[in-house]
């Protein structure tokens, strides 16, 4: 097939993409890189190679091209002067380039490898702020143009594995194009001798990747685990997580974070955050992980994802291992566990499209907000489903009360019970299962199995969440799976502190240098702001346990 003709005008760079610098500014970044005449026609850095370099620009002239992939020709994404740098993000979570910089007019260059430019942003907040925005703002300016086809995923619209690529690229901010087709439709495909069985693909660089997940992927773009020395592993990229791993490294532990699937959470899924510390006209749960992630690079941690750990083993009283899904190992000086705890979900057709939109696992006056004086039905026949339910019906709601047993009291507080018998706007339906929702783009109704339809602007369901803690059998752990910390640690296992002398940090697990934080650990609150807390806070008791 041959290479068709793509016009694209080249970006022009804005003050923040290509920012002005102080004679001052310009001396210490030239410093902090090594210089090299180039000659026209040279590379300065080439698409797919790995740790490559910010070129800083001396004299003469370098246009970066996205290089022609197998259906359209080379494109010219810009060209940058004397007095400017050449990179963008992936200089920062080493990622492989998906451009090539090419030399147009000879001249001097600096270069600035990924570790002296770390060293740069540590050093100089100045300097830091600068090049971090421009780094970000080529990042977003690149998303919406001609290299977005470096990366471009083909998959059916409602195929989880297609979806799961989208994840995968969105959190992770990567710049890519993703193309959805109808049910059994290939589209153009076929001319690349591609099947519907071999869906999803992505092609990188034009290069097609087959039956395309985001592990594999990740491979391709070296986004994989690269062996380090650390000092502290997170194992999930929540908040709790995240809040961990740039309180690590902004206070200089090495720092390494992984997620199974991509940083974010349950929180990067919610579409408004409102209560969330210093944004009074909320904030959506993407935008909240956008920037953290972005300020997790900013210090220095190294994020992997999807990178899975499925073991955790001492190797001396000061050393510990994790084991990923691949058989890669990874060996630090401590960890902290954010894995996090999925809220169950009823097996229910429809559940995911009302998730956003009529679904909840909390009743608060944030929820209370999106059904207040509305019908609503309470799953569950604990003490939280109890109390959720005179909540709503307090604030003008009728309630149905849905419980899976015969009697209301036999999981809930006697007193909870009572009041519910007595409010005259909950229906308790006891024996009885929710088997069905029904709505357009909001939920509007659900079935009970012993009544039938019932008007319902709200589920909220309270069938408990399951904790991400399989993987760590040797812990204390409560019934329910969730990691036992600090003082909360059972007595029995507290043998192994005397050696140390002393008794489990807070947040520490029964494991010594093992600490949990966010919705894995028992007594956690399930809260953004908690889990932001408490992530931060860990790193304060991996201080002192490193400290022994």
């Amino acid at each position: 097939m041959g290479a068709a003709e793509e016009q694209v005008d080249a970006v022009e760079m804005d003050a923040v993409m290509s920012p002005t610098l102080s004679d001052e500014q310009w001396d210490r970044l030239v410093a902090a890189g090594t210089p090299e005449d180039v000659a026209v026609g040279d590379y300065v850095f080439r698409t797919g190679e790995s740790g490559y370099d910010l070129i800083v620009i001396e004299s003469g002239e370098v246009e970066v091209v996205r290089d022609a992939l197998r259906w359209v020709s080379e494109v010219v994404i810009t060209t940058m002067g004397p007095r400017t740098f050449a990179g963008e993000l992936g200089l920062l979570n080493g990622q492989g380039a998906f451009l090539s910089a090419r030399v147009t007019k000879p001249g001097r260059v600096h270069r600035v490898t990924r570790a002296q430019l770390r060293a740069l942003m540590n050093e100089d907040d100045e300097l830091c702020d600068l090049i971090l925005h421009a780094l970000w703002a080529r990042r977003e300016s690149l998303r919406t143009g001609p290299a977005a086809m470096t990366l471009k995923f083909v998959g059916t619209g409602s195929s989880n594995d297609f979806l799961a690529l989208r994840r995968f690229a969105e959190r992770l901010d990567l710049v890519h194009k993703a193309v959805a087709l109808p049910p059994g439709d290939l589209g153009t495909l076929d001319t690349h001798e591609i099947t519907v069985d071999d869906l999803p693909v992505a092609f990188i660089q034009g290069e097609p990747l087959l039956r395309a997940t985001p592990g594999l992927v990740a491979e391709q773009l070296g986004l994989s685990y690269q062996a380090q020395a650390d000092e502290i592993v997170v194992v999930g990229g929540g908040p709790a997580g995240l809040a961990g791993a740039i309180y690590g490294a902004s206070e200089g532990l090495s720092t390494v974070l992984l997620d199974a699937v991509a940083p974010g959470g349950q929180a990067a899924a919610t579409s408004r955050i409102e209560n969330f510390l210093g944004f009074p006209f909320g904030v959506s749960g993407g935008d909240l992980i956008g920037q953290a992630i972005l300020q997790a690079l900013k210090f220095g941690v190294r994020v992997y994802a999807p990178c899975e750990a499925t073991g955790l083993t001492r190797i001396t009283p000061d050393l510990l291992d994790v084991a990923l899904s691949d058989g890669r190992l990874i060996r630090a000086r401590s960890v902290i566990v954010t894995s996090g705890a999925a809220y169950r979900r009823l097996d229910l057709d429809r559940w995911q499209d009302f998730e956003r939109s009529g679904v909840y696992y909390a009743a608060t006056p944030l929820e209370l907000r999106q059904v207040q004086g509305k019908p609503v039905v309470v799953v569950g026949g604990a003490n939280s489903a109890g109390q959720a339910a005179l909540y709503l019906s307090a604030h003008g709601s009728p309630v149905h009360l849905v419980v899976r047993g015969e009697q209301l009291g036999t999981r809930m507080s006697s007193y909870l019970a009572d009041r519910l018998a007595d409010d005259p706007r909950v229906r308790v339906h006891t024996s009885s299962n929710v088997v069905g929702l029904d709505g357009d783009d909001t939920l509007e109704s659900v079935r009970i199995d012993t009544v039938g339809d019932v008007d319902a602007r709200g589920l909220f369901c309270f069938i408990g969440a399951t904790p991400a803690t399989s993987w760590l059998p040797a812990l204390d752990r409560d019934p329910e799976g969730f990691i036992r910390t600090g003082t909360d640690v059972a007595v029995q296992t507290l043998a192994q502190w005397q050696g140390l002398g002393r008794e489990p940090l807070p947040f520490e697990t029964s494991a010594p240098r093992v600490f949990a934080a966010g919705d894995v650990r028992r007594g956690s609150m399930k809260r953004v702001a908690a889990a932001v807390g408490e992530g931060s806070s860990a790193v304060a008791s991996v201080h002192r346990a490193l400290a022994y």
